[in-house]
């Protein structure tokens, strides 16, 4: 199982994410690219540091959204998501080479992320821009989504994943942050609940239905208070357990 995280989530002097905790902990750094958080010189740091510890390096591509931290649903025509998608790539990957690496994956963010659970028109647009950038780079994200649907029919790779610390739907989809019970709290509960959606692929969902879990990688927010212990957590539970913890690139 890979354990992903959201990393360079600052701004100028604001930091967000304690990327180098959790540097030393996850497989898969998604690095904001300066849409909805980070900036050039974060950018450069985090790819420094990831390179350094052979974490491997996704984009995490969203809409622009510095004020909402890309948490607000923006109406794009398609083609300027695509051309945005393509830009963010683009710059994350220069930084990646220059660190010696390269960006591997991509991974949409926030309002982005959800919207293309089931917008086809937003889902193809985020693929055309990825292909765009490099056709060979694979797509994470939930399984069963329209971005999955669209990678599929373009020919994009695609990784699924789960999210050790959102509640889910009984239709297996994220619990909007609006609603309460969104984001889990209690460490031990996510430590479960992470162990059994990479042993047994199954997660209960808020409403207390078991929801089967397909997902080669497993997020950890990096926002999320005191996020390295509990990543730290999960990565020792799922070892004790017999599931080997490493990159799915």
């Amino acid at each position: 199982m890979d354990l992903n995280a959201d990393l360079g989530e600052g701004f100028g002097r604001w930091t967000l994410t304690d990327d180098e905790a959790l540097l030393d902990i996850v497989t898969s750094a998604n690095v904001a690219c300066g849409f909805h958080a980070g900036d050039p010189s974060i950018m450069r740091r985090v790819c420094a540091r990831a390179a350094e510890r052979g974490v491997r390096i996704g984009a995490q591509v969203s809409y622009r959204d510095l004020a909402g931290f890309g948490r607000r649903a923006i109406d794009m025509p398609p083609e300027e998501l695509a051309d945005e998608v393509t830009y963010q790539i683009g710059a994350l990957e220069v930084f990646a080479r220059a660190a010696g690496s390269r960006v591997t994956y991509v991974k949409p963010h926030g309002a982005l992320y959800n919207r293309v659970v089931a917008d086809e028109g937003q889902a193809a647009a985020v693929i055309e821009g990825i292909r765009r950038a490099d056709p060979s780079l694979p797509v994470l994200g939930l399984p069963g989504s329209a971005l999955h649907r669209a990678a599929e029919a373009a020919g994009t790779p695609t990784v699924t994943e789960a999210f050790a610390d959102r509640a889910y739907t009984a239709a297996g989809t994220l619990v909007s942050r609006r609603e309460p019970g969104a984001v889990l709290h209690d460490e031990d509960e996510v430590v479960t609940r992470s162990v059994r959606m990479a042993r047994e692929r199954q997660v209960i969902a808020i409403t207390g239905e078991l929801v089967p879990v397909e997902a080669r990688s497993l997020c950890v927010h990096g926002d999320t208070p005191s996020a390295a212990r509990l990543a730290r957590r999960i990565h020792a539970a799922l070892s004790e357990a017999g599931t080997a913890v490493e990159p799915f690139t």
